[in-house]
């Protein structure tokens, strides 16, 4: 069977207050939304819900969100993770401006030493020349990078995967939702068998229609609602505003 997933967006970081920040980091407030994340999932995950992998994006703001909300699996003496934490580069925001842009990882690894850069996509962090094409910020390349990310995840032997990424990303090119700072949706796939032949579609549980914390708007928007067709066409995703 294919894994169940649990979607989370990162907490507040400081390019939610001024958003031309390079990777910005957590807030003040922002740490205490993640630590109250880690109160809740630590209640609410144990038993058929553990997760058994924990994919993140190699942003500072969801590298920080993980290490916090997820600080009940990582050993205090040793400072590894009790379950795989593994950074992901194509779990990254769309855009391409500078908050949603990441840093090399060389310089970020060594503050995370319970999450795994190995296998870092190693074009990253560009996002805008040919050889990253994959990250550019088209409809075309982010539908087609959330598909890859999807069939990965189907693939994969664990149970249940918990994912730590961002709004604009899930929201318009995976799951079509809304996601305030430090929420998260559960999710299974509608095609269990895995027909190549189709995109590749998520059912929500019905606990987490408002978010799993209650933050989140329960209306939907449409598979790259908003997204450019190309380059030149790219607005920035997050500076629209949230539905009243």
């Amino acid at each position: 069977m294919p894994p169940t997933l649990i979607l989370i967006r990162h907490a507040q970081a400081e390019h939610n207050v001024s958003n031309n920040i390079p990777d910005p980091e957590l807030t003040p407030l922002g740490k205490e939304q993640a630590a109250a994340l880690s109160a809740h999932l630590q209640k609410r995950l144990p038993g058929s819900l553990d997760p058994e992998l924990i994919i993140v994006s190699p942003f500072r703001r969801c590298l920080q969100t993980a290490t916090i909300a997820f600080d009940w699996l990582i050993d205090a003496e040793s400072g590894r993770s009790k379950v795989p934490m593994v950074a992901n580069a194509s779990w990254q925001e769309n855009a391409d401006k500078p908050c949603d842009t990441g840093t090399d990882p060389t310089l970020v690894a060594p503050n995370f030493p319970h999450i795994d850069f190995s296998a870092l996509d190693p074009v990253y962090p560009d996002k805008t020349s040919p050889a990253a094409s994959l990250y550019h910020y088209t409809c075309e390349a982010l539908l087609g990078r959330a598909q890859s990310c999807l069939k990965e995840l189907r693939s994969r032997p664990e149970r249940v995967i918990a994912v730590v990424s961002h709004s604009a990303f899930m929201r318009q090119a995976v799951t079509g939702c809304w996601y305030m700072n430090a929420d998260y949706r559960i999710f299974d796939f509608a095609d269990a068998e895995g027909d190549d032949s189709a995109p590749l579609r998520l059912l929500q549980w019905d606990e987490t229609k408002a978010g799993g914390m209650g933050r989140s708007p329960e209306v939907g928007v449409e598979l790259g609602e908003g997204l450019p067709e190309t380059l030149s066409d790219a607005v920035p995703a997050e500076d629209k505003k949230l539905p009243e």
